[in-house]
């Protein structure tokens, strides 16, 4: 009987240690994936944090382009604007010139059409003298 009692603690002792050793292999591997999930974490979060820095430059590129293409729009319209303007300016100073023009061939024509009627009316004058 003793020697059955001493074979059963000493199966309980095997049986214990392969448990103890069951166990140890299970924490390492515990910690072994304890390690991976930091680490995983950690790159998670790096990339993360990537990819949150690549698109706020990309944001801040697309807002520069944005901003240069609306100043070179307002540049555009403003020397469109100032164009329109200058060609109405031109157009209303060639409309004056052309009406002092014909203002003063008016007078011009007016002239010369007096004179010729009072050179005719001197002719007249003479023939009936």
């Amino acid at each position: 009987r003793k020697q059955r009692i001493l074979s059963t603690i000493q199966n309980s002792e095997e049986l214990r240690r392969g448990a103890i050793e069951q166990l140890e292999r299970a924490r390492a591997q515990l910690r072994k994936v304890e390690v991976e999930a930091d680490e995983y974490r950690t790159n998670g979060y790096s990339e993360i944090e990537r990819e949150k820095v690549n698109l706020i430059n990309a944001t801040c590129d697309s807002l520069e382009l944005l901003e240069n293409f609306k100043n070179e729009t307002i540049f555009f319209e403003q020397q469109r604007t100032i164009n329109q303007v200058r060609q109405q300016i031109f157009q209303q100073a060639l409309q004056r010139a052309l009406g002092t023009l014909n203002s003063c061939l008016n007078s011009e024509f007016h002239f010369r059409t007096i004179s010729a009627n009072i050179g005719i009316l001197g002719s007249v004058e003479e023939i009936t003298d």
